[in-house]
């Protein structure tokens, strides 16, 4: 596959192929020439939503725009792996504390990357910045196995974690363990750290800080891969009617009629990875209701009365969302089980 095809076939009767690529072709509009994509113009950019970003840009075969942004990434990366959470525009720090989290993700992108072009020269050449960034986060990782939610600038942790991170964190590192198979270096301290947060995400809940109102406590275990088959979908069952209005989309909170574009497809590849197809395609035929004509989404609207919140605000991550989603349910690229199948990765949590 040539770097200038793609992979976006659209989700049949909600989206088309087309319409994927205008939605592409907006975020690249986007990205800034030293490879950042901040949020929207003149915003913040964190690790997190540019690697999402960038996955969105592969799925288009734009691999030297999703290249520059990995050099972005490693650019700014410190010596010990890490980032700060949030920049802005020439790599000045907005927000200066480490996200374990965002740090972890870069290894979803580059695995990502890997299916999608097996270019093992590109993982040899970034395997520097992976593991960096996998031992900054493991050492944020308690005995017990949760993983504290961030550092502090003068290096101290937070000492308390966060239940939608610790899940996103899990899948990364298990992306991270299937990218040292591809290169054949073997990294038993990585699979064990993979099984060790699953295993208390899924059996210790208390280990994490209450945050039931947010949505993504909610789906996150199963988005990542923790909670599967009727664990998974007895999951997503008890809380669906807290966070889902019918018609509309997923809620960012419990208790706020503000849907998001973000949560809703993300909520859709949840549905997806315990088989409840049905339910995934719905949720992504919602989420088009916050679709702009020019092909970016609306971050989020607020019912009944329809107004777009923050205001007036199309985000980057909310369009990557939707590309990653779509690809998700298309069935498409050589990544889109990276989201759904999950058995598929290595360092799972044992039964």
């Amino acid at each position: 596959m040539t770097e200038s095809s793609g992979w976006l076939r659209g989700v049949e009767g909600v989206l088309s192929g087309p319409d994927l690529t205008l939605t592409v072709e907006r975020l690249a509009e986007w990205q800034l020439s030293d490879g950042m994509m901040p949020w929207y113009p003149g915003g913040h950019a964190d690790p997190w939503n540019h690697v999402e970003a960038l996955m969105a840009l592969m799925l288009d075969g734009r691999k030297a725009e999703a290249e520059a942004g990995f050099a972005w990434l490693e650019r700014l990366q410190h010596a010990d792996g890490s980032w700060h959470q949030y920049y802005l525009a020439g790599g000045e720090v907005e927000e200066a504390k480490f996200d374990a989290n965002c740090i972890a993700y870069v290894a979803a992108g580059l695995y990502h990357h890997w299916l999608l072009f097996e270019d093992r020269s590109f993982l040899d050449a970034n395997w520097g910045m992976l593991s960096g960034a996998v031992d900054f986060v493991r050492g944020l990782q308690t005995d017990r196995g949760e993983v504290f939610w961030a550092r502090k600038p003068d290096g101290t942790p937070f000492e308390f974690a966060l239940l939608t991170g610790s899940s996103s964190i899990t899948h990364s590192l298990r992306c991270a363990v299937a990218v040292a198979e591809v290169l054949g270096k073997e990294r038993p301290e990585w699979v064990r750290s993979a099984q060790a947060l699953g295993r208390v995400i899924r059996d210790e809940p208390e280990a994490f800080a209450p945050k039931h109102r947010w949505a993504m406590d909610w789906y996150y275990p199963v988005l990542a891969g923790v909670e599967t088959g009727e664990r998974g979908r007895h999951r997503l069952q008890s809380r669906w009617a807290a966070f889902v209005m019918e018609e509309r989309g997923v809620r960012c909170v419990s208790d706020r009629p503000w849907v998001t574009a973000a949560e809703t497809c993300e909520c859709a590849m949840a549905h997806l990875a315990v088989g409840e197809t049905a339910a995934a395609n719905q949720l992504f035929a919602w989420a088009q209701r916050l679709r702009n004509d020019d092909g970016h989404y609306w971050t989020g609207i607020v019912y009944p009365q329809e107004d777009y919140f923050p205001a007036n605000e199309t985000s980057t991550y909310s369009a990557a969302a939707v590309v990653l989603a779509a690809d998700a349910l298309s069935g498409a690229s050589p990544a889109s089980w990276l989201f759904a199948e999950h058995d598929r990765l290595p360092a799972g949590v044992p039964d």
